[in-house]
């Protein structure tokens, strides 16, 4: 494959072309941080504190590392003062929904926790990693996102989990390795159904401890 001549953070460097700008970076040595990057799985770039600068002067302009594609002659700076002030602000909001982030992240970029941001702590940082493995890996779609902006949220199909789960990973969630904050739980806020009730399309995954699948489905009614 062919390389192309790329500057990050006025280092110039040689990177295979259709690398993304976190591939390179990494490549080379350089830090970039990421929650919700795997290597197994496609990019999806739902943390954002892979953002970085690119372009030079006024032209300049931010964009995902992790989605970005270089090219020859390409500028990057990863740790700017606007770079590193959009990382301490996610860092901020994180942090009232995960209080186990990395602290080398918080320090770096001085991430305090703030009062006026409302306490969300489901263990829960939205990075998608458990949906695109479930999805794109296994192809069971058991899991999945509902809701926007604030109030979204991943939630279980409880028919999809009765199909694949028990054969998938009768004894431990695999799908529980991908997740950052350490485990993925069955508590399900609500109740169950009673009996004769029709189950509702989804129930919301609660971040707390690690259980067996086959009792998930015992607590939708699937077993």
């Amino acid at each position: 494959m062919s390389q192309v001549n790329v500057t990050i953070n006025g280092e110039h460097i040689k990177a295979v072309e259709g690398m993304t700008i976190l591939e390179a970076a990494r490549e080379a040595g350089i830090f970039i941080p990421t929650l919700c990057h795997h290597g197994h799985l496609d990019a999806y770039g739902s943390c954002r504190l892979c953002v970085v600068e690119i372009g030079e002067g006024e032209r300049k302009r931010v964009v995902a590392s992790c989605l970005y594609h270089i090219s020859e002659g390409l500028v990057v700076e990863t740790e700017t003062d606007k770079i590193n002030n959009y990382r301490r602000i996610i860092l901020n909001l994180l942090m009232h929904r995960w209080d186990n982030i990395p602290v080398i992240l918080l320090e770096k970029y001085g991430a305090k926790n703030h009062s006026r941001f409302v306490d969300n702590m489901t263990y829960c940082i939205l990075c998608g990693l458990c949906v695109r493995y479930c999805r794109d890996v296994k192809g069971a779609n058991v899991l999945g996102f509902v809701g926007r902006g604030t109030i979204r949220q991943v939630v279980i199909f409880p028919n999809q989990a009765a199909k694949y789960c028990p054969t998938c990973c009768p004894k431990e969630m695999e799908c529980l390795h991908y997740c950052p904050t350490g485990v993925i739980s069955s508590q399900y806020y609500g109740s169950r159904p009673a009996d004769g009730q029709k189950l509702p399309h989804a129930h919301p995954v609660c971040i707390n401890d690690d259980v067996n699948i086959l009792e998930i489905l015992e607590r939708v009614g699937h077993v």
